[in-house]
């Protein structure tokens, strides 16, 4: 099981994969287990954004244990929360915001322990 963090400028936090835009976040949701899933909106002028994974995710029903909304895109961030919200199975957990720092600690000790 992996952990995804699609993001085109922040740094990728220490336990996750990296995905720099919506089409490597796609495919790395179709070939793995996703465990946590992070969300950014704006993926760069002209490109896909985050909502093209949301609505990946409610078409497929491919959905990760638990999914966070990290964008600074007020209006992304509703948009993706509301697809979301309305098409994941109860068992997932939608956070509208990023991740806590106690959340991030875990994922990152769990990674160094399995070197």
């Amino acid at each position: 099981m992996i952990h995804v963090f699609l993001d085109d400028v922040r740094l990728c936090p220490t336990g996750f994969v990296a995905a720099h835009n919506a089409e490597e976040c796609i495919l790395l949701l179709q070939e793995c287990e996703v465990g946590v899933l992070s969300l950014d909106f704006d993926l760069g002028w002209g490109q896909p954004t985050g909502l093209q994974v949301a609505s990946f995710l409610a078409s497929s029903q491919r959905f990760p244990r638990e999914i966070y909304l990290h964008t600074s895109s007020w209006s992304g961030k509703q948009a993706m929360h509301q697809l979301l919200y309305r098409s994941k199975p109860e068992s997932v957990k939608l956070v509208n915001g990023p991740m806590l720092h106690d959340t991030l600690q875990t994922i990152a000790n769990t990674a160094k322990n399995r070197l």
